[in-house]
């Protein structure tokens, strides 16, 4: 373990072995930080915060903080990051609020967050996601595998953003986005699928050929939302990762981004499916 005597360490924190932690950091009380997580210079980690194992957290990031909710009265909640997470500059992450999802905003493994983006309270955030500079996300957003945010990018309240889906610089999103798409714009619509994400992991030539089908099934027939369900719960069949769609429409809060309807011509240039 290796602490610089500059640091603050609240008695009640709980440090595992090779944790490392620079000058003037402050670790508050209740907060549980895993081996081999390394905390740079100024960083707070302020309470009811469990930090997992190889984590990186640079200088001045603020971790588990107070929520910043307006209704919010210092009642007991948490924060819970995973392992091998990369937290850059200015990054700020709060704490839950009790009385929702168990007053637990978390975060999985093998993220990447760029300087400045937030992550609001009772955010739920998956695994090998990418925030981008300033990406910034408000309250009980879930945010699935493998997404990325591009810079500037903001998510309002409640909203789903679907795994492997890309979100352009400085979309606004204000309803949910289903997986493997790109998105753009403010309000953000949907523009094609994330071929070239798809393909650096994993996806066949065949499944995306699936995807583009339901794609335009969802997108571009001119279909109600519930006759494009039905339609892709009977094209999940013989392509099980248009389920992912169905269960996204099912679950969703804010309804999902589509395109308006005077703009659903199937033109390849529009639906960029090449």
């Amino acid at each position: 373990m290796s602490i610089d005597k500059r640091a603050i360490i609240d008695p009640a924190a709980r440090l595992a072995d090779n944790v490392t932690i620079g000058p003037y950091a402050i670790v508050g009380p209740r907060v549980e930080i895993g081996e081999g997580t390394v905390i740079d210079a100024h960083v707070v980690i302020k309470s009811h915060t469990k930090i997992g194992k190889h984590n990186r957290i640079y200088q001045f990031a603020s971790i588990g903080d107070d929520p910043q909710q307006i209704g919010y009265q210092g009642e007991e909640s948490y924060l819970e990051i995973g392992d091998h997470n990369v937290i850059r500059e200015f990054v700020t992450i709060n704490r839950g609020i009790a009385e929702d999802e168990g007053g637990i905003t978390s975060v999985g493994n093998y993220n990447y967050l760029m300087a400045y983006s937030h992550i609001a309270h009772n955010c739920r955030i998956g695994n090998r996601i990418v925030f981008a500079n300033n990406a910034t996300i408000a309250g009980h957003v879930v945010v699935d595998d493998y997404a990325i945010l591009s810079g500037f990018t903001a998510v309002h309240q409640f909203c789903y953003i679907g795994a492997y889906s890309f979100l352009r610089g400085t979309s606004a999103v204000s309803r949910d986005v289903m997986p493997y798409l790109m998105v753009n714009g403010r309000p953000t619509e949907p523009c094609g699928l994330n071929t070239v994400g798809l393909r650096r992991n994993g996806f066949s030539s065949e499944v995306i050929t699936q995807l583009k089908e339901g794609y335009r099934v969802l997108f571009r027939k001119g279909l109600k939302l519930a006759e494009a369900r039905e339609e892709l719960v009977k094209m999940s069949e013989p392509c099980p990762r248009l389920k992912l769609w169905v269960e996204a429409i099912d679950r969703s809060k804010r309804s999902i981004a589509r395109p308006e309807v005077n703009n659903t011509a199937d033109t390849e240039d529009s639906i960029v499916l090449k």
